[in-house]
């Protein structure tokens, strides 16, 4: 017999039962429905989570500090104060880096060469220093002593300016704007932190003049700066002193303009005073963005072997998508479990097709029918069940899916969350689910075949 031949007989055999056949074909999409629902749940799961973090710019940056005791920063008061410290569970590993030496002796400052010598290590797509720089806010009447962070044009659309309630983000590095925390608004205009959008602000700081004090090792003389700024948007949150994604602070200016007022800082004076060979402050720390976040973990450790210390958060990362994985897996069981059910009733429907068919299998075998041929017909017959009974399935557990997405989502709206899709069924989920299907299919139709390859053709001849 022919393919053609065997195909053509499975598919009459299929339509001669069509209740029964359909009632099977049922149990199957019903268990794959099952299956790739709970799979797409993990799915979805992971990518909301994972997916806003890596957009979040915290998991392809990387921090780095000087290869020593970093410098001591001075508050908006002029007082000293600590360096700023990493957070988290890096913060000890990272504390203990940065205790670390160049591999020459010296101690490895983050100036402007440093950041081109970063930025042409491989896989780095950009770098910028981590700036917050202590200023005056002046509104109105009122008056408050902030960081101004500076944000470099690149983190537009990431982290928390994904979404801008009020305004904008900034137009152009040299645009004279500002963009504000929602907090921050809130204190300066509690009924309408809104309505701050495009009134101007006045940032007083402490600059040098150039001029010589006349007393040895102190900075030049100094006068208050003044810079006028339009606030263009306001942020709904700021972060932490992680820098990634440019670090959102109550106040926020263009990059350059941050430079400017830390490179003219008294403290900048006070350091080139001290040190006649220096051409400009050095930065506290700086921020390495990579071209992906798998790239993360070999550029840290080559930012270290320079003799800079360097943390990220990559591991948390790694850490999320292994307990996703594993979440996936016992998914898939739970999901299996129905799958494995109505393997039964494959077994079920091709026991009693043998049955009712005795005879004619008596025919085929008396006619030249080999056992490989009779078994090739209930395999395929269990094959064609698995791929409807696998299509089916799919379209099911994604129409299920995307009602409970609608559903979840209108309640996290009115409990004031950001909607998300809790379900996602990509094409290799789609493929597999159809490939294991028929898998499953075929395994449970592997003994009714075996079966009725073996009937005897005289004793099914005399079959009633």
């Amino acid at each position: 017999m022919t393919f053609r031949d065997t195909l053509d007989l499975a598919v009459r055999n299929l339509k001669q039962s069509k209740l029964r056949t359909a009632l099977t074909t049922l149990g199957v999409s019903i268990g794959i429905a099952s299956l790739a629902g709970m799979v797409s749940l993990g799915v979805g799961l992971q990518d909301q989570f994972v997916g806003r973090f890596t957009k979040s710019g915290m998991f392809d940056s990387i921090n780095v500090m000087p290869g020593s005791v970093g410098p001591i920063t001075f508050g908006p008061g002029g007082g000293r104060g600590p360096a700023r410290r990493p957070f988290g569970r890096n913060a000890a590993a990272a504390a203990a880096q940065a205790q670390s030496q160049s591999p020459t002796g010296e101690v490895k400052e983050i100036t402007d060469e440093t950041l081109k010598e970063l930025a042409a290590l491989p896989q780095v797509r950009e770098v910028y220093p981590s700036l917050r720089v202590p200023v005056e806010v002046k509104f109105g009447g009122d008056s408050e002593f902030n960081l101004a962070a500076g944000v470099p044009m690149s983190v537009k659309d990431q982290g928390a300016f994904q979404s801008i309630p009020h305004g904008r983000f900034f137009a152009g590095e040299n645009e004279a704007a500002c963009m504000l925390s929602l907090d921050l608004a809130k204190r300066m205009d509690e009924a309408n932190p809104a309505g701050l959008v495009g009134k101007e602000l006045t940032l007083n700081y402490a600059s040098s003049t150039g001029a010589d004090s006349g007393i040895p090792g102190t900075p030049s003389n100094v006068k208050r700066g003044e810079s006028k700024c339009t606030i263009v948007g306001i942020v709904e949150r700021e972060t932490g002193p992680f820098a990634a994604a440019g670090g959102v602070s109550p106040l926020m200016i263009p990059m350059p303009r941050a430079r400017e007022i830390f490179h003219a800082s008294p403290q900048a004076a006070l350091m080139l005073a001290r040190d006649p060979a220096r051409t400009s402050r050095p930065y506290p720390s700086a921020v390495v963005k990579v071209t992906s976040v798998q790239a993360t973990q070999d550029v840290e450790d080559q930012i270290k072997k320079i003799g800079f210390s360097a943390f990220s958060l990559n591991d948390a990362l790694e850490g999320a998508k292994r307990a996703f994985i594993i979440l996936d897996i016992v998914l898939a069981l739970i999901g299996s479990i129905a799958l494995a059910v109505s393997s039964l009733g494959i077994m079920n429907t091709m026991v009693m097709s043998i049955l009712e068919r005795t005879r004619e299998i008596g025919i085929m075998k008396a006619i030249g029918g080999s056992d490989g041929d009779i078994r090739r017909i209930f395999l395929i017959e269990a094959s064609a069940i698995g791929f409807l009974g696998g299509a089916a399935g799919i379209v099911l557990g994604w129409s299920v899916g995307r009602v409970i997405n609608l559903a979840a989502n209108l309640y996290i709206q009115r409990q004031g969350g950001t909607p998300g899709n809790l379900f996602s069924i990509p094409w290799w989920l789609i493929g597999g689910a159809i490939a294991f299907s028929i898998t499953v299919s075929l395994l449970a139709g592997l003994y009714p075949a075996a079966r009725a390859a073996k009937l005897d053709p005289i004793r099914a001849l005399r079959h009633d």
